[in-house]
């Protein structure tokens, strides 16, 4: 009777966790805010009732990582995002955006199998420096040019975060010189980047055209990856 009992509770303990739901966390900024969706005290830029003077987009289900995890059959774990915060402490007028910044944010995502890092635009908007390469010894002053930051943000999640798959989304039009930086950053850190294009906008954010275009892009590569 062992002999039959013992194999079938191994064959339903592997059927068991063949169907588990992956994990996905969200550290982003306005792109990926919704109200009631993200932390208490982090600023939305999409609001419910929906403010029509800066989006059309007006229910959570239309924003994109709400149809990534809906649409790739996962379960959503944490998203913390704050519009207008940066990857680097240095924010608009040089005020000093550590508080929201995605470093001091990064260990609030939870026990996520997947980090989706959606970064690096209001870095690029406010005119943070990008500063040099540097893949450790990092001062806080290192820490308000952009490349360090990154370089630090991405360190600090594989080291706190082992074994979770991370993916780096990069917005469209931002300055060469940080989409460059990224790309150098996050391969050597070996973590992909999912470069989006041609995505529909609203006062410089994703309206509904937009957030189905970025949704179905991060899909495509998040499943390749994972096959």
């Amino acid at each position: 009777m062992k002999k039959i009992i013992l194999p079938l509770l191994l064959l339903l303990t592997i059927t068991v966790y063949g169907q588990q739901r992956l994990r996905v966390s969200i550290l982003g900024d306005s792109y990926s805010t919704y109200q009631y969706y993200i932390p208490e005290g982090n600023e939305p830029w999409y609001f419910d009732p929906v403010r029509t003077d800066l989006t059309d987009v007006s229910d959570v289900r239309q924003t994109w990582w709400w149809q990534v995890v809906h649409d790739g059959g996962f379960i959503l774990e944490k998203n913390d995002s704050y519009s207008g915060s940066t990857i680097c402490y240095t924010g608009y007028n040089d005020d000093d955006y550590s508080p929201r910044s995605f470093i001091t944010r990064l260990p609030r995502l939870g026990s996520p199998d997947i980090i989706l890092i959606f970064g690096n635009t209001n870095d690029s908007w406010c005119g943070a420096k990008l500063g040099e390469y540097q893949y450790g010894d990092w001062k806080r002053a290192d820490l308000y040019t952009y490349r360090p930051a990154l370089a630090k943000l991405l360190n600090d999640a594989q080291s706190r975060y082992p074994n979770v798959r991370l993916f780096f989304i990069q917005n469209t039009e931002l300055k060469p010189s940080f989409v460059e930086s990224t790309q150098v950053i996050c391969k050597h850190y070996g973590v992909p980047v999912i470069q989006l294009k041609d995505i529909k906008k609203q006062a410089g954010h994703p309206n509904v055209e937009g957030m189905k275009a970025i949704a179905q892009q991060v899909l495509e590569h998040v499943r390749k990856a994972l096959r």
